[in-house]
């Protein structure tokens, strides 16, 4: 079947953000002249009423590879991405985690590493979301985990829905548990349906092998009619069996988009709690209140009562899909630089105020009089949750056009003391107006106003305790060149600094004979994994470097060790889905080279080919392909082989790839800059005085050396450069 298209994840961008504008008795930080109201409304906060419990915020790790770079972070860069994402009273403060059970099949940017890779292999420290998981209840301990398969691997009979893949999965949790992880829920086959008797299977074999405390979620797809419900209304055993209904992005199929979130009689009537179990804020473009309606009204539509977004952290390279979709920007571990996005502050507005077991009060929560823009058919929401006598009230005024006054009045036990309201400017980009404690108010006989400025979410709140950290990345910067791919140190079975897989896995081996250095990138995966779709049985890439890179040399050395395999060296690879986007210098085991352009279509066209000697697995063999301007270079054993002109691509990272699922060695992978130089040919970096800037503004020769030093709008020369 074909891929269907992913409604959250079109024209994903960095949220446009959350200017400060409260009526207010006392203000806490300088305040932007607000705009008188235009109209009130009154709401009870009534303690009495009736409502769902609230069972959590979180976001979503995998679907594929989305935290993969965060793990090369350098201290303390990579503790304070942790922080504003887990830690309470700091950033978005998640409480709830949801993994990727990886199968080694890409399943969106890049595969997550399979625990169990043949029946009998079982390796509990393989990947890195055991380390996530770890670092989020270091953080917060009562966070919940939520495990799900997006792909699976092939050695499964009978594929996902098979008994084999229920063992997969208690085995799965049995990693968790050597890691101290308790995994509260599990579900099935991410957006690709469910099958009734595998899941009443499941939950037997759970019960009979000590996992009664994990709960079943299904179907984890899209499901507009809530056709699940129904089917658990006529089929107790299956109902029995799951005991969660997540589905994703409710919020996609209201028209407009994301402006209400269509429910079902039928769900609601089961009993069940009810997730959105994937969630986004994009609406075909760029929409940053789309997450602050979404909390709110899948609630009020629907009596969502958790919502999960996809992705937790953006940490894969920009060239891949849906590049800027997580909830912050870690994708420049070289640098150390990450991005606090304004979805941070939009789920602080909500997870700052309550806790998991905290109550909804149905009838203390609703719509704002009127209708808003953009078609939205009101002008703003607000939900109240309670907790003895504390209650917090969420207000989103996304699409208002005008301020509204609100009065409240407490009740039914609830607190008449005072009150704290915490704002976020939805269209502002200046971090000083997100999640701002703008002022206190005493009610007077449990009553108080509050006037909601367009554009805005706020919190008014009984409790104390919030915080906005205030950790600050340093600055982005190109990932420094030449670079050198150094595996020494590593244990074998180790994912290398910096490389990212798209598909396959490359992992750190002993090298095999004929090596100049002991340690290899080894593609280890001989069978091919069940893809999450049908048409994403993509060969084995894994990606090096800063896309940015434009001019430079790669090398690598490769070995084959089954006949029937091809090895590609990849540069200025600018795109990458179901295409591999860059310029390509490929070899076989039969002796034939090949030097390919391939467009984001996913056209090859062969710029040069012919026949290299000493072919063969278990030979080693040289790659090297220089990207200079418009001039592309190829090289084999350190002969060149072609020199072309083409301008297809011009920046991107490196690459090495694999023809298909078997062995192949890479060592000594190494990139170096070349500059073009008008009149002199090209130049390549001899030595980094100080600092690590690159970007050319200056030259001057030296006398006669050819020796070229290079400013970096600092006026002083700190590269050295010769002519090649």
């Amino acid at each position: 079947m074909n891929r269907p298209p992913h409604p959250l994840r079109r024209g994903l961008t960095a949220l446009a953000a959350l200017t400060l504008g409260v009526a207010a008795a006392a203000v806490a930080a300088p305040a932007v002249a607000a705009a008188p109201a235009t109209a009130t409304q009154s709401v009870t906060l009534d303690g009495t009423s009736p409502g769902r419990p609230y069972d959590g915020l979180g976001a979503i790790s995998g679907g594929g590879a989305t935290s993969r770079l965060l793990v090369d972070y350098p201290e303390p860069q990579r503790s304070q991405v942790l922080d504003y994402l887990f830690k309470p009273g700091y950033g978005a403060s998640l409480q709830m985690l949801k993994v990727e059970i990886g199968g080694d099949a890409n399943s969106s940017d890049g595969p997550e590493p399979s625990h169990m890779r043949t029946p009998t292999e079982v390796d509990c420290n393989r990947g890195y979301e055991w380390w996530l998981m770890e670092q989020a209840k270091a953080r917060n301990p009562a966070i919940t985990f939520y495990g799900l398969e997006w792909a699976a691997p092939g050695w499964l009979n009978g594929g996902v829905w098979s008994q084999d893949n229920i063992g997969y999965l208690e085995s799965w949790l049995g990693c968790a548990q050597q890691h101290g992880l308790n995994v509260g829920y599990l579900g099935g086959w991410n957006e690709r349906g469910y099958d009734k008797a595998w899941f009443e299977k499941l939950r037997a074999d759970l019960d009979a092998h000590g996992h009664q405390g994990t709960t079943l979620v299904a179907s984890d797809s899209d499901d507009e009619h809530w056709a699940i419900a129904q089917d658990m209304a006529t089929d107790p055993a299956f109902a029995k069996a799951v005991g969660v209904i997540g589905l994703h992005g409710t919020c996609w199929h209201s028209t407009p988009v994301y402006t209400a979130c269509p429910g079902n009689d039928t769900a609601t009537g089961l009993g069940k709690r009810l997730w959105a179990s994937e969630d986004d804020n994009d609406s075909s473009g760029a929409d940053p209140a789309a997450l602050a309606r979404n909390v709110n009204r899948e609630y009020l539509d629907a009596r969502i009562t958790a919502d999960i977004k996809w992705a937790l952290v953006s940490s894969w390279p920009s060239e891949l899909p849906y590049a800027g979709a997580g909830l912050m920007a870690a994708d420049q571990p070289w640098s150390g630089n990450y991005a606090v996005g304004r979805d941070i502050w939009v789920m602080a507005h909500t997870t700052q105020f309550a806790k998991p077991g905290w109550r909804y009060l149905d009838g203390s929560s609703g719509y704002l009089a009127g209708s808003g823009a953009n078609g939205d058919p009101h002008s703003g929401s607000y939900v109240t949750l309670r907790s003895g006598r504390d209650y917090s009230t969420v207000v989103e005024t996304t699409d208002a056009t005008a301020a509204q006054s609100v009065t409240f009045r407490t009740a039914g036990g609830l607190s008449a003391g005072p009150v704290h309201v915490w704002a976020t400017d939805l269209n502002s980009t200046d971090p000083s107006k997100w999640f701002v404690h703008t002022q206190d108010i005493t009610p007077k006989g449990g009553t108080y106003s509050l006037t909601v400025q367009p554009g805005y979410v706020y919190t008014v709140t009984t409790t104390t305790g919030q915080g906005k950290g205030a950790a600050t990345p340093p600055a982005p910067a190109r990932m420094p060149l030449p670079y050198q791919a150094d595996l020494s140190g590593y244990a074998a079975g180790a994912t290398a600094r910096y490389f990212h897989d798209w598909a396959g896995a490359f992992e750190t081996a002993p090298c095999p004979a004929g090596a100049t250095t002991p340690t290899c990138l080894r593609q280890v995966i001989t069978r091919a994994p069940i893809p999450w779709h049908d048409d994403m049985n993509y060969t084995p890439l894994t990606l090096l470097g800063d896309p940015a890179w434009a001019h430079y040399r790669a090398s690598t050395d490769v070995t084959f060790e089954q006949a029937g395999t091809s090895a590609e060296l990849l540069g200025r690879i600018d795109h990458v889905d179901h295409d591999r986007s860059g310029y390509h210098l490929k070899i076989d085991d039969t002796g034939a080279w090949s030097l390919f352009t391939e467009d984001r279509s996913g056209t090859d066209t062969v710029l040069a080919s012919g026949s290299y000697a000493g072919a063969g697995s278990g030979t080693w063999h040289n790659l090297e392909l220089a990207v200079q301007g418009q001039t592309i270079t190829a090289s084999v054993d350190h002969t060149q082989v072609a020199s072309v002109t083409d301008a297809g691509h011009h920046s991107g990272q490196v690459g090495l790839g694999v023809g298909g699922f078997q062995h192949a060695d890479f060592a000594n992978t190494t990139v170096t800059t070349l500059v073009p130089v008008a009149g002199s040919g090209a130049v390549q970096l001899v030595s980094v005085n100080s600092g690590k800037c690159l970007d050319v503004t200056g030259a001057s020769t030296a006398d006669g050396a050819q020796v070229v030093q290079w400013s970096c709008g600092t006026g002083k020369p700190n590269q050295q450069w010769t002519v090649s």
